[in-house]
C-alpha cells in the first residue's frame, strides 16, 4: 500500500479570483465591531500574518478580540499568550481547508540558538489563553520522518491548547506523531476544551495531554505507516492528573482511516516525567471504530511499571468492526450508571461552549 499524502496546502481558487476575502465577516473599513482585526497574506487586511494580528491585540481585553483570517496558507508559528483572553480565530470562508496555519518543526529539530525544540516547542500554534475559539481553521505540522532520518525525536505538534474554556468547531488538526496536544498551563490547573465537528489525523499518540477535552462528533483518522511492526500507533495518550475527575471524552465520533486491519491501538496511558502520579482517563462512547483498531488489545502499557488497567479507561455502546469485544477483560465497558458520569456535561461543568461568531450586518 502506498503512503497517502495527508496535507493539501493549497487555498481555494476563489481566494485568488477577486472574491471578497473576508466573506460575511465585514471588512477593514466596515468591521464587525471595534475588536475585529483582519488577516490576509495578500495585504488586503490589517495584518499579513496571524502572529502579527495576535500581537496587535491588547492583553486582558474584556470580551476578547476576533481575528478574521482570509483564505491562504500562513506558514508561521503562532503563540497566543495567557493575556489574550477570549481571542478567536475565524476562517473567513467557512471551510477549514481554505485557511491553513502550518509549520514544520519536530521535537528533535535544531533551534537556531542551540538545543532542540522538544515536543511542546515543536507546536505550530500554542494557545495559553483562556476562552480561545477556533472556527473553520486548519492547524498543521507538515514535518515528515522520511525527510529527516537523522532526527529520532519525531513528535511534531500541530496545536498545543492549554487554556480553560477553549472551543474549536469545524477545525482540522493535521500531523503525524503528537498532532493535538490537549494540555493545561500547569499541573494544578484543569483546562476544559471542547472540539465539535473537528477532524484530527495522525499516527502515534496523536491526541494526547492532561487536559479535560471533549470530542463531540469529530473524525479521528489513523494514517497509514510504512513500518514492519504493530501497533503502527495509538489514537489517544491521555496524561490526566490524579486530582482531575475528568480526562478525555470522545462521544459520537468516527475513528477510522486507511491503516491496516488491527494495526492501531485505541489508547495507552501516558505518565510524563513531570507527573509520575498521573492517572490517565479516557472514555470513548457511542463512537464508530474502524477495523484498524485492534479489538483484542486496544489498550497497551506505555510507561515502565504502569499498566493500562490502572488508568481510567472505559467504553460505552461503541460500534463498528473495531468495537468488537472478543476479550472483555481487555475492553472495560461502562455500565449505564457509570456512563452517566462520563458525559460532555460532567466534563465541562458550568461552561456551555459556543463557537458562533457575529457576522456583518447586510
Amino acid at each position: 500500500m502506498a503512503a497517502v499524502a495527508h496535507l493539501v496546502l493549497t487555498p481555494t481558487a476563489a481566494a485568488h479570483a477577486g472574491v471578497h476575502p473576508f466573506g460575511p465577516y465585514g471588512t477593514p473599513r466596515r468591521r464587525l465591531n471595534e475588536r475585529t482585526l483582519y488577516v490576509d497574506g495578500r495585504g488586503r487586511g490589517d495584518h499579513v500574518t496571524v502572529q502579527g494580528a495576535v500581537d496587535a491585540t491588547p492583553d486582558g481585553a474584556e470580551g476578547g478580540w476576533t481575528l478574521v483570517i482570509a483564505a491562504g496558507v500562513y506558514r508561521e508559528t503562532v503563540l497566543v499568550g495567557r493575556g489574550k483572553t477570549g481571542l478567536a480565530f475565524v476562517g473567513a470562508t467557512g471551510r477549514a481547508r481554505d485557511v491553513q496555519i502550518v509549520y514544520g518543526n519536530a521535537a528533535g529539530t535544531a533551534k537556531p540558538g542551540g538545543g532542540t525544540y522538544g515536543t511542546s516547542g515543536s507546536a505550530t500554534v500554542t494557545v495559553q489563553a483562556d476562552g480561545f475559539t477556533g472556527l473553520h481553521v486548519t492547524f498543521a505540522n507538515d514535518w515528515l520522518r522520511g525527510d529527516h532520518p537523522e532526527i529520532t525525536a519525531t513528535q511534531a505538534v500541530a496545536a498545543k491548547v492549554m487554556g480553560d474554556r477553549s472551543v474549536f468547531e469545524g477545525c482540522r488538526f493535521l500531523g503525524h506523531q503528537d498532532t493535538l496536544y490537549a494540555d493545561t498551563v500547569s499541573l494544578a490547573e484543569f483546562a476544559r476544551q471542547y472540539y465539535r465537528y473537528c477532524y484530527v489525523e495522525g499516527d502515534v499518540d496523536f491526541v494526547f495531554g492532561r487536559g479535560t477535552a471533549v470530542f463531540d462528533r469529530c473524525e479521528l483518522r489513523m494514517l497509514w505507516r510504512d513500518v514492519s511492526f504493530t501497533p503502527y500507533g495509538y489514537v489517544f495518550a491521555p496524561s490526566t492528573a490524579a486530582a482531575n475527575p475528568h480526562g478525555f471524552l470522545a462521544v459520537r465520533c468516527a475513528i477510522g482511516g486507511e491503516a491496516a486491519i488491527g494495526s492501531y491501538g485505541l489508547a495507552r496511558p501516558w505518565r510524563p516525567s513531570s507527573d509520575l502520579t498521573a492517572v490517565p482517563m479516557l472514555t470513548v462512547r457511542e463512537t464508530w471504530l474502524g477495523d484498524a483498531i485492534n479489538p483484542i488489545a486496544p489498550y497497551v502499557d506505555m510507561s515502565s511499571g504502569y499498566h493500562w488497567q490502572d488508568a481510567r479507561f472505559g467504553e460505552y455502546r461503541n460500534f463498528g468492526p473495531g468495537a468488537e469485544v472478543p476479550l472483555p477483560e481487555n475492553r472495560p465497558q461502562l455500565t449505564p450508571e457509570q456512563a452517566a458520569e462520563r458525559t460532555a456535561r460532567t466534563h465541562l461543568g458550568d461552561w456551555r461552549p459556543s463557537a458562533t461568531p457575529a457576522r456583518a450586518v447586510s
